[in-house]
């Protein structure tokens, strides 16, 4: 046993040695230098925001290092000024909240729906929201613009908001009702002895159980949501965009305009990091939610 063992070892797949040899020293030390190499562009901007305008078309934003009085916080003050980018952000807080709000609010109920209700065709419904998820945002741009126009929500935050949760809701209802699958039936029949309604059961029972997945869904809308683009430049009103949108526009307005790129960029970068790691734990919890029995 004791000269086999050897050989055995040295038959262990290289992915087995790798994986076993990533808590040493130098394997760390290797991830930390991938980490800071991925982390770069990022590094790059938050330097940027803080350089002064005059210095961009000098020298690369390393330079810095060689000489920190180059840095300035008046970029961020001339943003804080700027209407337009204070108007976008405000819109863009405007859009993402309730978005994500009702893709929470309507996923959990259709999904504690599709888990534990009876109704005609429930497993066919079902069926058809995880048909949804393939469709993809680009088949619905013209002729939800022609029912919006019709509406006369185009060009409105209400819009952009039921565009954003009416595709956020397949994603929503197929993760919340495999979460909600996992609950144990005894818990909720034993709520109903009680005499718990199904809105009182849903809301004092399931939603507490369901923190976890709420915070991934939520994050992974947030982000979505935040970062959208496609469907601000399409309807969103032209003189209030989302923040994306404003900084596309000084993109090709004033062609090199870094001090109002660099800055808003970096804000608009570090508000769903943010977000991100304030719920972390919950997000990592919802996402291995019912993968293990």
């Amino acid at each position: 046993m004791t000269a086999d063992a050897p050989a055995l070892k040295a038959k262990r797949p290289l992915a087995a040695r790798l994986s076993a040899k990533a808590g040493s020293g130098v394997m760390q030390l290797v991830l930390i230098a991938v980490a800071l190499f991925w982390l770069m562009p990022t590094i790059g901007l938050l330097v940027s925001s803080f350089r002064d305008p005059s210095e961009f078309a000098k020298d690369g934003w390393w330079t810095v290092f060689s000489a920190p009085a180059e840095l300035t916080a008046a970029n961020y003050e001339a943003l804080l000024e700027n209407d337009a980018i204070l108007k976008s952000l405000l819109t863009t807080v405007l859009i993402t909240v309730p978005s994500t709000l009702l893709v929470v609010l309507i996923g959990s109920l259709a999904g504690y729906a599709f888990a534990w209700m009876d109704f005609p065709g429930r497993d066919w419904w079902f069926l058809v929201v995880v048909g949804l998820l393939v469709v993809p945002v680009q088949v619905a741009l013209i002729p939800l613009a022609r029912l919006f126009g019709d509406l006369g929500i185009f060009h409105t935050i209400t819009g952009v908001v039921l565009f954003h949760t009416a595709f956020g809701l397949p994603f929503a209802v197929f993760l919340l009702r495999n979460f909600f699958a996992e609950i144990p039936r005894e818990l909720l029949e034993a709520a109903r002895l009680d005499g718990a309604s199904e809105f009182r059961l849903f809301f004092r029972v399931v939603m507490p159980l369901a923190g976890a997945a709420i915070a991934a869904l939520g994050i992974f809308q947030f982000l979505w949501v935040w970062n959208d683009m496609l469907i601000a430049l399409v309807f969103a009103d032209p003189g209030s965009p989302p923040i994306t949108v404003a900084l596309q526009q000084e993109v090709r307005q004033y062609g090199a305009n870094f001090d109002v790129i660099a800055p808003g960029g970096f804000i608009s970068m570090v508000i769903p990091l943010i977000v991100f790691f304030a719920f972390q734990r919950q997000f990592v919890s919802g996402v291995m939610a019912g993968a293990v029995k």
